[in-house]
């Protein structure tokens, strides 16, 4: 299984996986998600869990073949893809961008910056273009947020200690 690297999100992932599912594979960490997809479309390794974004271009020319993708939905890009927890209960990964502030930042500030983040995400224009890129589109709100960062953590937090990841 193949990986951007370790600690990586595509090595994590696969580590939930194993968790989830008690599969055994043999991680192969490389520097960067595109070396790792050429030994993927070389075979030299069989199986990577990556990002859409970085790799919508090789499943797009056929080089690469898309087995699920790991949000708790289906893919607004790739509707007929199933998705990893339609097989393993509750897997769900989603890679997130968000904005942060300091914590003394004004509420009205914080509100202020949330409302037109929310509102330039619900233009047209600029949510289709992140689906076109293989993302998609999470407006919420600065509670919200940050119990997905809470949630998050702690998942991962389990992942790793599962996995014995050590800092290098």
């Amino acid at each position: 299984m193949a990986s951007g690297g370790n600690g990586s999100v595509s090595h994590v992932s696969a580590e939930l996986f194993k968790q989830m599912t008690g599969v055994d594979v043999v991680h192969v960490p490389y520097r960067g998600s595109t070396p790792a997809h050429m030994d993927l479309i070389g075979g030299q390794v069989q199986v990577m869990f990556d990002a859409m974004t970085s790799s919508l271009e090789h499943i797009k020319s056929g080089r690469l073949r898309v087995l699920a993708v790991t949000s708790a939905t289906r893919s607004e890009l790739l509707p007929n893809v199933p998705t990893v927890g339609d097989f393993v209960s509750g897997y769900d990964v989603s890679a997130w961008l968000g904005l942060g502030a300091p914590a003394s930042t004004p509420v009205d500030v914080i509100d202020l910056l949330n409302r037109e983040v929310n509102l330039a995400l619900a233009d047209t224009k600029i949510r289709s273009r992140l689906i076109e890129l293989g993302g998609s589109v999470l407006a919420t709100s600065p509670v919200e947020f940050t119990k997905l960062i809470a949630d998050d953590a702690e998942k991962w937090r389990r992942v790793v200690n599962f996995a014995g990841l050590k800092p290098q």
